[in-house]
């Protein structure tokens, strides 16, 4: 892979691409690799991900201020509102989750189909699992075991949280089939 195999579709794209590019050259340059298209659109692809994941966590925290925000100012739910805006940010940030890494990240591919309530459903239940879950067990363990700051505790999270969300999102919550016309045309070539 070269340098001119990156596309130049928009600027701040192309540099993120670019860093990344003599990132990986240099890293697989150390361990007398070749850096391939294929692994390169893979590592693209986490970078992505990682990207959508700022954002959603940006967007999960905003929510959550606003309407924890809103229910103190209107006096609702007042042993009961963090948790609710708590609630309200994980479904709305989710939701704003699976919608890029849908357009984005996990991108259907010609002689490619996946079904979009079946994928939401399972992009719930594994942010369910890492984010409530996962993410809760962690932070009493740095906590409580490690002795580790409140504030500090989920940052050391994302270590764990967002490589396990890709693996799940990649290979389970966003997994592709390939469309029937697909399939006959791979028989088809076989059979020639």
């Amino acid at each position: 892979m070269t340098k001119q195999d990156i596309k130049k579709t928009n600027i701040i794209w192309y540099l993120i691409s670019l860093i990344s590019f003599y990132f990986l050259r240099f890293f697989y340059g150390i361990f007398h690799k070749e850096l391939t298209k294929e692994k390169y659109d893979a590592f693209m692809q986490f970078v992505k991900f990682g990207i959508v994941g700022l954002s959603n966590t940006i967007l999960s925290y905003l929510i959550y201020c606003g309407f924890l925000y809103f229910f103190e100012k209107m006096g609702w739910f007042p042993e009961w509102d963090y948790l609710i805006a708590s609630i309200i940010s994980f479904i709305l940030s989710v939701l704003w989750s699976f919608y890029w890494n849908s357009k984005k990240v996990f991108v259907v591919k010609e002689g490619e189909e996946r079904k979009v309530l079946p994928a939401l459903i399972k992009t719930y239940i594994s942010y369910s699992f890492t984010g409530l879950f996962l993410g809760n067990v962690l932070l009493i363990i740095w906590v409580k075991v490690c002795g580790i700051s409140k504030y500090i505790a989920p940052f050391i999270n994302l270590v764990v949280t967002i490589p396990l969300n890709f693996i799940i999102n990649k290979f389970w919550a966003f997994k592709t089939n390939k469309t029937d016309e697909h399939k006959d045309q791979n028989n088809t070539n076989k059979e020639g």
